[in-house]
């Protein structure tokens, strides 16, 4: 049985990043890290190549960062790992739609489950520890009464007040399949410990977050899996006509949004933030398969399959709340961005790893990782 981490100085009261060896975890453990701040990344390790990235943590910071090798669904290894712990950002979960339709009840457990274990022991602690809560935009559902035309192969809204500004925090919630229930659920449990019990907490409600550490699969993380398909030459698999659009944010503008909020909890506590790229970094499937092609200079195959269940034909947040609250600078344009994955992801020879597609017995191994 693996012991809870101890920072490497005694008495530091740590930052625990749950999730932590995972794609935005281990980036923010990073930065933490560099700044001197002493973290324990808490997180099963159930992820296929998640080790990696904890590895890479170790290496990188020693003295710094220490691990603690649980689950979020077992109470005793939550209670342990986060006893004195300063500021927790949870991001354990179960990410994706299309595992929360093939196995509902470990969707369930891990998101919903793993979060009141992780609220409640906090709760419980003398000291008011701030959380910060990694939701999704999916809280909204497949919003299909927004009406959509097609332009130049992506969806665009017909009401021009959507299509300038995104959908904000006041957009209506609509927790469709296990995931939206699973994550809208915890999501509300946040705000409710924020109202009912003063605890110092936030919401931010993630679009597409993209960048260095991504794994990337077809079923979560696929701006990194589609430059990983490029890479490899192989076929990517397009579900649906490849006209969803979405608002990608970089994953450094992301993490210091994260931090931006620890370090402000006193005045945003008990809220929930829409947090992506907004309509400047709006891009359809199509439109990013095509920049990648001419990154790489060569085509990429492309294999059309059906729609997948709650899949939004449009979702673009409108970030001015957050970016307000935490005084944050302009985002990474999203080509730039890209750029900085796909060399990321050429250093590290991802053309060798094994490609993700979608099958029931992967999917249910990422019990744990955001």
């Amino acid at each position: 049985m693996n012991l809870p981490a101890k920072p490497a100085v005694k008495r530091i009261h740590p930052i625990v990043v749950t999730g932590g060896a995972g794609f935005i975890g281990s980036n923010l453990a990073d930065r933490l890290a560099a700044e001197g701040e002493h973290v324990v990344v808490f997180d099963a390790l159930a992820r296929p190549g998640v080790e990696r990235n904890l590895a890479w943590l170790k290496r990188r910071h020693p003295r710094l960062v220490s691990e603690s090798i649980g689950d979020v669904r077992d109470r005793t290894a939550v209670d342990e790992s986060l006893a004195g712990a300063k500021a927790v950002f949870h991001f354990a979960a179960q990410v994706a739609v299309t595992t929360s339709l093939a196995d509902p009840c470990l969707d369930f457990e891990v998101n919903l489950a793993g979060t009141f274990n992780v609220l409640d022991t906090l709760r419980r602690h003398i000291a008011p520890v701030p959380l910060i809560f990694a939701s999704t935009n999916k809280v909204y559902g497949d919003l299909a009464d927004v009406a959509l035309e097609k332009h130049d192969a992506k969806f665009l809204p017909r009401d021009p007040a959507v299509g300038a500004k995104g959908f904000g925090e006041d957009r209506p919630l609509d927790f469709r399949t296990p995931y939206g229930c699973s994550k809208g659920a915890a999501d509300q449990y946040v705000l409710d410990y924020a109202r009912s019990f003063g605890m110092p907490a936030a919401v931010m409600r993630m679009s597409c977050i993209y960048g260095p550490r991504q794994m990337g699969s077809e079923d979560q993380g696929w701006v990194a899996h589609f430059v990983k398909c490029a890479l490899a030459h192989e076929p990517i698999n397009v579900y649906g006509d490849g006209c969803q659009v979405r608002d990608v944010l970089f994953v450094a503008d992301a993490v210091a949004s994260y931090i931006a909020a620890w370090r402000q909890i006193g005045r945003i506590s008990g809220r929930a933030f829409n947090l992506g790229g907004g309509p400047e970094n709006a891009v359809s499937l199509l439109e990013l398969i095509r920049h990648i092609e001419s990154v790489l200079g060569e085509p990429v195959a492309l294999r059309f399959e059906d729609w997948r269940a709650g899949d939004q034909r449009y979702y673009v947040s409108d970030p001015s709340a957050v970016r307000a609250a935490l005084s944050l600078p302009p985002p990474t344009p999203w080509r730039e961005g890209i750029a900085a994955l796909v060399r990321w992801l050429r250093e590290e020879d991802a053309a060798s790893w094994p490609v993700q597609r979608n099958s029931v017995s992967a999917m249910r191994s990422a019990e744990a990782l955001s």
